[in-house]
């Protein structure tokens, strides 16, 4: 960074307009820091300030002598050196605590997230599905259908019951598929789903060349049930459209930001970045590669099944928003689904 953004009095001057313009939406001139702040500088001090600030491109005039807004650089610099996290108020900490009901199934506590984060925040709420193939399987069952399609009945977790119709290369009788389900009962029950596919992948593997009719079976059948191609097309559960509309009054990003969410690659790709990161993570505006976004900022972080990450959830906004208040929302309703899952 520039001699500017480590200066203390410039980092006092930039971190005050950032608050104000978050607080108000009007650009911030040097009269309102000067004499609203009690900075001990004049307003012509103040504005040599904003001045070297704008040279450095943290701040930006959208008019002439209508003030200064941040650009995402001074977002960035606010958030990572500036900013000081503020805890949820009590109130909104107990509706949190009330609405995880650990006897809840995983899809309505997902659900329950998202509208929570979205309510709280007034922005929208996004939480992804937890990761199936992570999911224990704690029992299986197999019933033919017509033709060569299989019905799969799935217990994960000992709270999950997921229904999944896969096509098989051939028709398997009744009795066939019973017995695959119990070879598949007894050696992999408490598995999670990925591990008990490579696991039979591997028998396949080994025993190759005198495979019993039964593994072949089982191989064949758990393969398509097991796979992650087969699981729900609806990857995250989003709340508070509508927040954005009130926000955003251009109708061309609104309607590419929608479409984005139809379209889900990109947005999953951004949330898909919290499994491999710790903590918060902040993408302001273009940081977050999806041009959707580039006049939004998304706050994210995982949660976790029995100490393993499997979902993110987070909150999308505009750039102006109160990262203090936000962050604090999307850390402990990520603690709390965490802890809703595994008393599950």
């Amino acid at each position: 960074m520039s001699e500017i953004a480590v200066n203390q009095r410039a980092q006092q001057v930039l971190k005050l307009l950032v608050e104000r313009y978050i607080q108000d939406g009007s650009p911030v001139g040097s009269k309102t820091l000067a004499e609203e702040y009690r900075l001990g500088l004049s307003s012509a001090s103040v504005r040599n300030i904003l001045a070297d600030l704008e040279d450095s491109g943290f701040l930006t005039s959208p008019h002439t002598s209508a003030g200064r807004i941040p650009t995402e650089l001074g977002y960035r610099f606010f958030v990572d050196s500036l900013l000081t996290v503020k805890p949820l108020d009590q109130s909104s900490i107990d509706t949190l605590k009330n609405t995880f009901d650990p006897d809840q199934n995983t899809s309505t506590l997902v659900q329950s997230a998202s509208s929570l984060l979205s309510t709280i925040t007034q922005m929208i709420g996004i939480v992804t599905l937890p990761r199936r193939n992570r999911f224990e399987l704690r029992q299986v069952e197999f019933l033919p259908l017509s033709g060569n399609r299989v019905l799969v009945i799935l217990v994960l977790n000992n709270r999950e019951v997921e229904n999944r119709v896969i096509y098989t290369e051939k028709t398997y009788s009744h009795s066939e598929l019973q017995q695959a389900a119990n070879f598949l009962n007894a050696h992999y029950a408490g598995k999670d789903l990925l591990t008990a596919r490579k696991e039979l992948l591997q028998a396949m593997q080994n025993d190759r060349d005198d495979m019993a009719s039964l593994l072949q079976t089982a191989i064949d059948i758990a393969n398509k049930a097991f796979s992650e191609k087969n699981k729900a097309s609806q990857d995250y559960i989003i709340a508070g459209q509508n927040h954005m509309v009130n926000k955003e009054a251009n109708v061309d990003r609104l309607r590419a930001l929608f479409e984005a969410f139809t379209q889900k690659q990109q947005i999953l790709q951004l949330l898909d970045y919290s499994l491999d990161a710790e903590g918060i993570q902040i993408f302001i505006g273009k940081e977050s590669r999806c041009e959707a976004l580039n006049n939004c900022s998304v706050v994210t972080t995982s949660y976790a099944i029995d100490g393993e990450l499997v979902g993110s959830l987070g909150i999308i906004g505009p750039t102006r928003m109160p990262y203090d208040r936000v962050i604090s929302a999307v850390d402990v309703t990520a603690k709390l689904l965490s802890a809703a899952l595994n008393q599950g």
